[in-house]
Formats: C-alpha cells, structure tokens, sequence
C-alpha cells in the first residue's frame, strides 16, 4: 500500500515537473495598451498558443517599464496611443535599457503614418488592430523567430527609402514632423488643450506651445485653430480613437 502512495505520488510530481517544463518553455509576451478590453482579448488570444503565455501587462509607459524590468520578456507589444509617454517614446526607452528585447506595435493608427518611425525606433514590426487573429500570431513569431514583420504595402515602402535614401521625398508634410511633435499634433486631433497635453507628456506649457508653433510652420497653417482643426480631420481619418 505504501508503494501503492509511493508511485501515486511520483507520477504526481512527474505530471507537475512536466507541467513546469512545458510553462518554461513558452515565450513570454508582455502587453502594452491602454485599453483594458483589448488587452483581455490579446491575452486570451496568446494563451491559447502553445507556444506563448502573458507574463504581464500594462495600460502606459511607467508601468509597462516597471513590468518588464519584473518579467523580463521575451517580445512586447506595444501600442502607439498611450497615456504619458508615446508608444514610440516606450520603444526608445525600452531599447535604451535592453538592447535585446524584441517589440512588436500592435495598433489602430495607419500604418503609413507611424509604422515607419516605430522602427527607426527599434521595433521589429508594425500590426494593425484590425488584421485578423492568425495574422496577429504569424507576426509574434515571426519577430520571436528573429525576423521583421511588416505588411506587404510597408515592406516595399522601406525597401523603396533604403534604395534611394534621402532623395525619396516625404509623401506629406505630416512626415516632416518630430517623434514628439506628431504624438503632439495626435493629442490635439483627439481634442485634448495645451495644458492637459503637458500633463500627460509631462513638460511645460511653453513647451507644448514651442511644439504647436513648429507644427503650424512645417504644415503651412496661419493659426493655432488651424492647427486644431487640421489635426482634428487628419486624425479622423487615421482612425485616432
């Protein structure tokens, strides 16, 4: 009887050893969004993968930086549209302290308009939120595996820029724009003022007006409400939530 319990017990710890091994052996996935739906859902999406597990997540860029020194991923998944600091502001930081660490954007902005300067900023590939589930999972691997994952429209855009350098001109002024000054042009087409915009990117006033002066320059407009409106129907129709 006592072997009897022995053998019960052996075959428990050897499922459990088997269980730990297989949890091991899964890449972790660390997620970055400030929606807490979507978030649910990409979590539930991942597990599901035999191969992959969610070892945390965060809604902005403090947080997800605090996250990921704790976890230690293997890719994360970053959105542009944050609170505080920017998606692309994240992906800096991120590559700034481990320069190893695979990120993936996972958005709703245009890919035409960020995709470009999310890997200039060190990310290893651009997903829009609409494309379908497998697509989502084939870029996770694909980055995972040590490629680049990007659409096919914005592959041949980057091959095109990496052929003919600088001499390719830009497709609109918006790509003019600074990092930074875009992420402010962004915040003003969601209808946010001056004041709120430096508290949630953290500098001053005069600083956020530095920035809108600039923007009105590189684009041409007369005014600030120029500005305004003109971020208001361009961030309509880049699907700004």
């Amino acid at each position: 009887m006592a072997e009897a319990v022995s053998t019960s017990k052996e075959k428990s710890g050897a499922k459990k050893s088997a269980a730990e091994t297989h949890a091991h052996s899964r890449s972790r996935v660390f997620l970055v969004d400030d929606h807490t739906m979507f978030r649910e859902g990409l979590r539930q999406l991942i597990e599901r993968e035999p191969r992959l597990t969610v070892c945390g997540d965060a809604a902005d860029s403090a947080e997800a930086l605090r996250g990921i020194r704790e976890t230690n991923p293997q890719v994360v998944l970053v959105d542009i549209s944050l609170s505080g600091a920017s998606g692309i502001d994240l992906i800096k930081s991120i590559k700034s302290e481990f320069e190893d660490m695979l990120v993936l954007v996972v958005s709703m902005h245009d890919e035409s308009h960020y995709a470009e300067r999310a890997l200039n900023a060190g990310a290893m590939g651009y997903v829009m939120k609409h494309e379908p589930a497998k697509t989502m999972k084939a870029a996770i691997y694909k980055v995972l595996g040590g490629g680049m994952y990007l659409s096919e429209k914005l592959a041949g855009s980057v091959i095109a820029k990496f052929m003919y350098g600088q001499q390719e001109k830009p497709a609109s002024p918006i790509e003019t724009l600074s990092d930074r000054e875009l992420e402010v042009f962004r915040m003003l087409g969601k209808g946010k003022g001056v004041r709120q915009i430096a508290e949630d990117l953290g500098v001053t006033i005069p600083t956020i007006n530095s920035f809108r002066n600039r923007i009105k320059e590189k684009l041409g407009l007369k005014s600030s409400t120029e500005v305004m409106l003109h971020a208001i129907h361009w961030g309509q129709g880049d699907g700004v939530r």
